[in-house]
């Protein structure tokens, strides 16, 4: 479903992501590990368009997207839900879940039905629709985002450090919504997580960047015994 292959990236003259290939089947719940700096999210956007690389391809279902508008990349169903959430603060919950129903305006029928199947899943966003998001606590704020996400109809959704300053017990809550959208909603998930306990509990595989390569990879249980990773991510 995504396929990347020899992928450099740079950033302000910076080479971050350097030679990065890899490959993420339809269905499947993928761990992206690594340590703040790393260079996770640059790729994240590299994936998802908003960077292009300087060499190198990415595939989503056999058609190249690395040289293609962000637009068109939504529309075809691969999603970011970017760190740090970037919602619309002043915004209520309901007007930001119909920004991210964007590419399936005039749609009303569908629009309804995904806004029905995120209220389901995350029922405080139901009882705060008319709430702004800005008074919403991180937590909740990282529901929303998930839930923005979900509106578009991903048939790829990339999360971007969603544990990212939570506290333990909501990240355990993230994590099994998270679950949930994978084997529920025929998502594939790509994770991109520095919490590799958390991560590799609940994805199928994994790969692990550090300073812009990919250094291993390898199903989640086989990561998580790894004396490399649990020494670098999880502890002894």
């Amino acid at each position: 479903m995504l396929k990347l292959n020899q992928v450099h990236t740079d950033i302000g003259g910076l080479h971050i992501i350097q030679d990065v290939s890899l490959e993420i089947n339809k269905g499947e719940f993928v761990a992206l590990l690594g340590s703040n700096g790393a260079g996770k999210t640059t790729l994240f956007r590299t994936i998802s368009g908003v960077l292009k690389p300087r060499s190198g391809s990415v595939e989503f279902n056999g058609t190249p997207i690395h040289k293609m508008a962000v637009h068109k990349i939504v529309e075809m169903g691969l999603i970011l839900c970017p760190q740090g959430r970037q919602l619309f603060p002043e915004l209520t919950v309901q007007k930001n879940l119909m920004l991210g129903a964007f590419p399936l305006r005039g749609d009303k029928k569908r629009i309804q039905k995904n806004l029905d199947k995120v209220y389901s899943l995350f029922p405080i966003l139901r009882e705060r629709s008319g709430q702004e998001a800005g008074t919403f606590s991180g937590g909740e704020q990282q529901m929303l985002a998930i839930a923005r996400s979900l509106m578009s109809e991903p048939k790829m959704l990339l999360l971007d450090e969603p544990s990212l300053g939570l506290a333990p017990l909501i990240v355990k809550q993230i994590g099994e919504v998270i679950a949930e959208i994978n084997h529920e909603m025929d998502t594939t998930v790509f994770l991109s997580e520095q919490n590799a306990n958390m991560a590799l509990t609940i994805t199928d595989r994994g790969y692990v960047l550090e300073s812009g390569c990919c250094v291993l990879s390898g199903n989640s249980a086989d990561l998580r015994n790894d004396e490399k990773v649990r020494k670098a991510y999880i502890g002894a």
